[in-house]
């Protein structure tokens, strides 16, 4: 494994940026980057192409303290460790150059210094001090656990449902969705329709959260069973996996709450938990599937790379249709699938789009969920990038943008030699279409503060051209 070391030289707005080998031979010209979100992004393509090109390599940057100006590029390269081999140092800038005076420099520039930085780590590696690996890695490490004992318990749940359909059939009903605790305390009392059929409804409730309506009917419709099983193997299967489900209940709901209650909670989390659906425990996940934000170009390149982007599919008999790529992380997908669940009841944003889906346009229910967790990435993006909290009003002011760039300008370039003709022989629903952009392009400019395009728009004669076809400009 080959190491390499980052000098980074940072001034206000931007950095130069240099990396040597252990020979202290540049393996990266010096180059330099502003600090802003493209130039991290970049930073992440340039480190992750290096690393690539050399395999095994692993990354040592170092940034000189600068008063506050070397922050962004601290928690940028603390990000880029949950997916590259990255660690980072803030070093002393005296002892910086104190280095570089014992190495005789003569010339100093942000090139240079940068470069010196780099020497400084190979040389004196016993007084750096490299930050933790991961800023994520106990909260991964404990989402992994999480997801791993849900994942042990429906297994559990399968093999208790299959014995159910045929031990207490009529407590079917109770399996839908998460499994109430009485369902699981009832079992282990209970465990076939037989021995809850010779129970008292007095004694059943006693059992927390049955009340007696409840209880008398659960012992009514076990005496009248169609169940088929009741051996003992049967009574001690269904018991010990209902003992089972009720200890990793308690156990999952435990490392929840550890898990929101911990102090080091990365920023990110609650810059997610404005939007509304999202609890500690989603934003702990989406962070460690995002991993970088920087990663992503756009927000359509992060949807195409956890395939909730939609694709044309075509099945062998011709017919076609407008699917989900369902490519990448399926982990993601399950964790917007129930933010958008939680979101499409009362969210500013994502309620309207989903009742405009399913109501106005005739959307299917789950193709409409399907645009809503595109849009509620795409909203998840714009707050990890820009960092500031969800706010409704900049996500209208955006769509009525896009609209207007979307609409207005491509007809704008598409008719720059003649505008509409209200006497031109078009049909109904292209003379709609035409009212229909000129009365959204006039309401985003009103928007924008932009004086609305007159009615003239689409009264204005004909354009008389020439063999050059130069516009006569009515004033």
């Amino acid at each position: 494994m080959s190491n390499y070391f980052l000098g980074i030289d940072v001034s206000k707005g931007y950095a130069d940026f240099v990396i040597v080998d252990q020979k202290r031979e540049v393996a990266e010209p010096t180059f330099q980057l502003d600090d802003t979100f493209q130039g991290h992004q970049q930073l992440y393509q340039v480190l992750s192409r290096f690393i690539e090109e050399r395999s095994g390599a692993r990354l040592y940057a170092g940034i000189e303290s600068t008063g506050g100006y070397e922050n962004n590029w601290l928690a940028a390269l603390g990000r880029f460790q949950a997916s590259l081999p990255v660690q980072v140092a803030r070093v002393n800038p005296m002892q910086v150059r104190s280095h570089a005076e014992a190495e005789g420099s003569r010339t100093i520039t942000d090139g240079v210094s940068a470069r010196y930085i780099a020497t400084f780590l190979l040389a004196h590696p016993n007084k750096v001090r490299y930050q933790r690996e991961d800023a994520l890695s106990e909260l991964r490490d404990q989402w992994t656990f999480i997801e791993q004992l849900k994942k042990q318990r429906t297994a559990l749940f399968n093999q208790l449902e299959s014995l159910l359909y045929r031990a207490h059939p009529e407590l079917m009903r109770y399996l839908s969705g998460k499994t109430p605790a009485w369902l699981l305390k009832l079992l282990t009392r209970y465990p076939t329709a037989e021995r809850l059929g010779r129970a008292r409804p007095r004694t059943v409730a006693k059992i927390p959260y049955v009340s007696d309506a409840r209880a008398e009917a659960l012992v009514e419709r076990a005496s009248t069973s169609a169940a088929s099983a009741a051996g003992e193997v049967t009574e001690e299967l269904v018991r010990e996996l209902a003992r089972q489900l009720l200890h990793f209940d308690g156990l999952i709901g435990k490392h929840e709450e550890r898990l929101a209650r911990a102090l080091d909670l990365p920023q990110d989390v609650e810059l997610l938990k404005s939007f509304g659906a999202i609890g500690d425990y989603s934003a702990v996940g989406l962070l460690l599937e995002i991993q970088t934000v920087e990663r992503f170009s756009s927000a359509k390149k992060m949807a195409a790379f956890f395939g909730v982007h939609p694709v044309y599919k075509q099945s062998g008999d011709g017919v076609g249709a407008m699917r989900m790529s369902k490519k990448g992380s399926s982990r993601m997908r399950q964790l917007l699938f129930m933010i958008t669940l939680t979101a499409i009841q009362d969210h500013p944003i994502i309620q309207p789009l989903y009742e405009r889906l399913v109501e106005e346009e005739g959307k299917a229910k789950m193709v409409a969920l399907g645009a809503c967790m595109h849009k509620t990435l795409r909203i998840i993006y714009g707050i990890l990038k820009h960092q500031t909290p969800f706010d409704a009003e900049i996500d209208r002011r955006n769509r009525a943008r896009a609209r207007g760039q979307s609409t207005g300008a491509h007809e704008e370039k598409k008719r720059r030699y003649q505008r509409y003709d209200v006497s031109a022989p078009v049909s109904d629903r292209t003379r709609k279409r035409r009212r229909l952009q000129r009365d959204s392009q006039g309401a985003v400019d009103t928007m924008c503060g932009i004086s609305p395009p007159t009615a003239a728009y689409l009264e204005q004669p004909p354009v008389e051209t020439n063999g050059s076809q130069k516009q006569r400009c009515s004033t």
